[in-house]
C-alpha cells in the first residue's frame, strides 16, 4: 500500500497543526522534509521516540517543531508512523503537508488512517466505529459508550454470543453428517437453550441501544401546541438564547425552527413548529401542515400546553395524536393560576411536567421526565453499546434468525434445517464486528470518517 498523510488536527488556526504520516517509508518521507538540531535522523531513532528542529522545502526552512515515530506493528495503524507537528497557521500546516506530499507520500482519504488499523487487525469493525463516536460525542454517556466500545467491550459480547451460536451450530453438523460416530449428540433441548440465551442477550443490547440514541445520536423531538401556548418561549429556554420569535400575536411561528441541545446528558433536535389551529392565511396553513407531518415522524413529541387556560379542542386533537407515542405533556405558565385539567391530559400522556418557560422554573422537572421517559437515567454504558444504524440492523437480523430457529424447533423442523437460521445469524455479528464485513459495507463505513483519522 502507499504511503499516506493527511493534516489530522482540524481545519481551524491553533496552536499546534499536526501532519500525520503512515505506511511503510514513513518515517523515510519525514526525514527528507524534517532535520533535527542534533543531527540525528528519524529512521534511526527508537519507536515512540520524538526529536526537535526544522521543517524543510528543499533548502527553504518552513517552520519548527517536533516529529515523533511510531514503528510497526506499534502504532494506531500498525505500520511505520511519523507525526510532524508545526504552528497551527491554516497556511504553515498546508504547507508542510505539500511538501510531505511532494516527497513521495499520496494524500489519505477520509478514515484511511483508521482502515489501515482495522485491516492491519488493531481494531475491529466495532471499534473502528466508536473511533467516530468519541470524536462526535455530546456528552460524558456518550462518551463512556464510545470509549467502552473502543475497549472491545461490545466486541467481547458479540464474540461470546457468536462463539455459543457456532458451537450449537458445529454439533449439530457433526450429528448431521455422521450421527453412527462417537460424538455428543445435538440434543434438541441444548440447542433451544443456547438459541434462548444468545436471543436474551442480543434482546438486551439492542434494548440498551434504543435508549442510548439520547446520549449517542440524539433524538428528534417536536415542540407543538396551539398559538400562544409558549412553544417558541420553550424552544429559547432550552437553547440558551432567542432562536424563536417571541410575540403575543398567534401565528407568529409559521415555518419550523431547529436547533440541537443538550439537556443533562441527553441530546435533543429540536423543532419548533406553528401553532396547530384552523387558518385561512395560506402562509400559515402551509406551516401547520409541516407541524403534524414533523409530530408523526418525530421519535419525541414535547406537546406543550397553557396551564392558565380550559383545554381546548385543539389541546384535545394534540391529545389524540400523542396516545400511545414518546411523549412529555409541557405544562407551561404555571407562574399563573393553573386552570388546565391535568388529570385529563394524563389520560393522554403518563408524562406531565409544569414549568414557567418565561422564567425558567420548573425545566429541571422537564429533565428528570426525560431521563425516565428516555431511559438515560439507567443507561448502562459500562458494557459496550451499539453505535450506529448498521450495528442494529446486524443484531436485529440475527435476532429475527433466531426467532426462526426457535419457531422451527418448536414446530418439529429437524435440526439440520434450523441450523441455516443459526448459520445466518452468525454471519450477521461476524460482519459487526467486521470478520465477515463485505468490501462495500466497509468502505461505506470509513467514507463517514474525517480526513487525517
Amino acid at each position: 500500500m502507499s504511503d499516506i498523510a493527511a493534516i489530522a488536527t482540524p481545519n481551524a488556526s491553533g496552536g499546534i497543526g499536526v501532519i500525520r504520516i503512515s505506511g511503510e517509508n514513513a518515517i523515510e518521507i519525514a526525514d527528507r522534509v524534517f532535520r533535527s538540531l542534533s543531527g540525528k535522523k528519524l529512521s534511526d531513532i527508537k519507536g515512540y521516540t520524538a526529536l526537535y528542529g526544522g521543517i524543510y522545502d528543499g533548502d527553504e526552512k518552513l517552520d519548527e517543531g517536533v516529529a515523533l515515530v511510531y514503528r510497526a506493528p506499534k502504532s494506531y495503524t500498525g505500520e511505520n508512523v511519523a507525526e510532524i507537528s508545526c504552528h497551527g497557521g491554516l497556511y504553515v500546516t498546508g504547507r508542510v503537508l505539500r511538501t510531505v506530499l511532494k516527497n513521495g507520500a499520496v494524500p489519505a482519504g477520509p478514515g484511511e488512517f483508521t482502515k489501515r488499523a482495522f485491516i492491519n487487525g488493531k481494531i475491529d469493525l466495532a471499534e473502528a466505529e466508536a473511533v467516530m463516536n468519541i470524536i462526535s460525542s455530546h456528552g460524558q454517556q456518550s462518551l463512556n459508550a464510545a470509549l467502552n466500545t473502543l475497549e472491545g467491550k461490545l466486541s467481547g459480547q458479540i464474540r461470546d454470543i457468536t462463539s455459543s451460536l457456532a458451537n450449537a451450530s458445529a454439533a449439530i453438523a457433526v450429528w448431521t453428517d455422521d450421527p453412527d460416530e462417537d460424538v455428543p449428540e445435538a440434543h434438541e433441548k441444548n440447542v433451544k437453550n443456547t438459541i434462548c440465551g444468545a436471543l436474551e442477550r442480543l434482546n438486551r443490547i439492542i434494548e440498551n441501544f434504543d435508549n442510548g440514541q439520547a446520549v449517542t445520536e440524539g433524538v428528534n423531538t417536536v415542540i407543538c401546541g396551539h398559538p400562544n401556548v409558549g412553544k417558541s418561549t420553550l424552544m429559547n429556554l432550552l437553547t440558551g438564547y432567542d432562536r424563536s420569535i417571541v410575540t403575543s400575536v398567534a401565528g407568529t411561528t409559521r415555518d419550523i425552527v431547529e436547533e440541537t441541545v443538550r439537556i443533562g446528558d441527553i441530546v435533543l433536535h429540536l423543532a419548533d413548529t406553528a401553532g396547530i389551529r384552523e387558518s385561512d392565511d395560506i402562509v400559515e396553513s402551509i406551516g401547520i401542515d409541516r407541524t403534524l407531518k414533523k409530530i408523526r415522524n418525530s421519535d419525541l413529541i414535547l406537546a406543550v400546553f397553557d396551564g392558565s387556560e380550559s383545554l381546548t379542542k385543539e389541546d384535545i386533537s394534540l391529545l389524540e395524536k400523542c396516545k400511545s407515542r414518546r411523549a412529555v405533556a409541557v405544562i407551561n405558565k404555571s407562574d399563573l393560576d393553573t386552570v388546565i385539567d391535568i388529570k385529563k391530559i394524563s389520560e393522554y400522556i403518563p408524562w406531565v411536567v409544569q414549568l414557567s418557560a418565561s422564567t425558567g422554573e420548573g425545566a429541571e422537572g422537564l429533565r428528570i421526565a426525560l431521563e425516565k421517559l428516555l431511559g438515560t437515567k439507567e443507561l448502562d454504558t459500562s458494557s459496550g453499546m451499539l453505535a450506529n444504524e448498521r450495528q442494529r440492523m446486524c443484531c436485529e437480523k440475527a435476532a429475527e434468525s433466531l426467532e426462526e430457529a426457535l419457531g422451527g424447533i418448536d414446530a418439529g423442523i429437524t435440526l439440520d434445517a434450523v441450523n441455516v437460521s443459526i448459520d445466518y445469524a452468525i454471519e450477521q455479528l461476524l460482519e459487526l464486528t467486521g470478520e465477515k464485513a463485505r468490501e462495500a459495507v466497509v468502505n461505506e463505513i470509513f467514507s463517514k470518517f474525517c480526513v487525517g483519522k
